[in-house]
């Protein structure tokens, strides 16, 4: 049995990573702010986690957070583009110094292994297809270069001070305890959200935009994988975590529709600047640094997802 810190552990993903590692009999510890994530997020499983309220730019309280830890799942940051947009010096401030207080704090602790959530933002409005790491990052938003800037962070600390740092980047995650609420809701529980008040669900552009959406049991499969590979493997470059597979927003609409048993049709608005038209994943170099490989694609995790989303949303 080891211990294992999550940052952001109320938020979406954090909160399922902390069951996923709960249910493989390790210890977790938890460190959130609550700025983004949820209490409630954590409710059935708060006598099972050690939880740490606090922000990852103060030290004392990272500090205090890393120790005892064998690896450290950093989730926390502050998310969404126009969040970043409206207020970048914030997103800098909670996503880059929050980083560097994490990465210090695990050097002087001796941490062995870094595992953190990079983004597919970094490949910015490049049009090749599908997007591979050889790519030059090309961020077109203060929160795809913040993120960018903590892969360099964690590759930087590999080389200079021989930490284990894996970069994970996600594309488009879904599943149980996101939100469909606020301005910087996810597409899919922005989408049931509505449907299940019988209200039109809001699309910009024609809906055939695609991305590469990644169910949740995915994601915490790459982190627990990233967590447990060879050393060589972890000297912080990244990698893409997702399905190799695209659907189209309009795909997404008729499958909700179906499994909500609703004839409700969208309402289709300009597209938004700076939106990227289509986003697929090659995920090859993490199947052969890790040995990722999705165990659920979409249907079945729209499905698994949709009692959540009925019941919570």
């Amino acid at each position: 049995m080891a211990k294992y810190l999550i940052t952001g552990g109320a938020g979406f993903i954090g909160c399922n990573l902390a069951r996923y590692i709960l249910a493989k009999g390790h210890d977790v510890t938890v460190l959130d702010n609550f700025s983004t994530g949820k209490r409630k997020n954590l409710t059935e499983i708060m006598d099972r986690i050690e939880l740490i309220e606090g922000d990852i730019r103060d030290r004392d309280t990272v500090d205090r957070a890393v120790a005892g830890c064998a690896a450290i799942f950093h989730q926390g940051a502050l998310g969404s583009v126009p969040r970043s947009i409206n207020d970048p010096l914030t997103s800098h401030d909670v996503n880059v110094n929050g980083t560097m207080t994490v990465l210090e704090a695990a050097r002087a602790a001796g941490v062995r292994r870094i595992v953190f959530a990079a983004s597919s933002s970094a490949y910015g409005n490049q049009k090749t297809s599908p997007k591979h790491e050889g790519m030059i990052s090309m961020p077109i938003s203060p929160y795809a270069a913040s993120k960018v800037t903590c892969e360099v962070y964690m590759q930087a600390y590999a080389a200079a001070f021989g930490l284990e740092t894996v970069c994970l980047r996600y594309f488009n995650v879904f599943g149980p305890y996101q939100s469909p609420g606020g301005p910087y809701a996810a597409v899919i529980p922005e989408f049931v959200s509505h449907l299940l008040k019988s209200e039109s669900p809001i699309v910009f552009g024609d809906g055939e935009q695609s991305r590469d959406f990644c169910f949740i049991e995915n994601t915490c499969h790459a982190n627990w994988l990233a967590a447990n590979a060879p050393a060589e493997n972890c000297d912080g470059k990244p990698m893409n975590i997702a399905c190799n597979r695209a659907t189209s927003l309009n795909q997404i609409l008729d499958k909700l529709k179906e499994l909500l048993n609703v004839d409700i049709q969208a309402e289709y608005q300009p597209t938004r600047p700076g939106d990227v038209k289509h986003s697929l994943a090659d995920i090859s170099r993490a199947k052969e640094m890790i040995g990722y490989e999705p165990l659920v694609y979409f249907d079945k995790g729209l499905e698994k997802a949709i009692d959540w989303y009925k019941e919570n949303l």
